[in-house]
């Protein structure tokens, strides 16, 4: 009866020890997958960045030109 104890005792303490690693790797991976994360969104901030610089530049573009137009066509007159 004893034996039996202490074989289940130790396999207890065999799965506590392969479940604590298999915390450590899973906690590993979500360390990197955040880090990855964090390095992804701050890309797509910037990128978002981008467009809006891109897009407000396109649109001062336009402005100039319909101004620059409309002088043109004033001159003309």
């Amino acid at each position: 009866m004893s034996e039996n104890k202490i074989i289940f005792l130790s396999e207890l303490i065999e799965s506590k020890v392969r479940k604590e690693k298999e915390l450590e790797y899973y906690q590993n991976q979500l360390e990197e997958l955040q880090r990855k994360m964090f390095f992804l969104k701050k890309e797509v901030d910037l990128t978002k960045l981008i467009i809006n610089i891109v897009q407000d530049e396109k649109v001062l573009d336009i402005r100039e030109f319909v101004e620059s137009k409309y002088i043109e066509q004033r001159d003309d007159e």
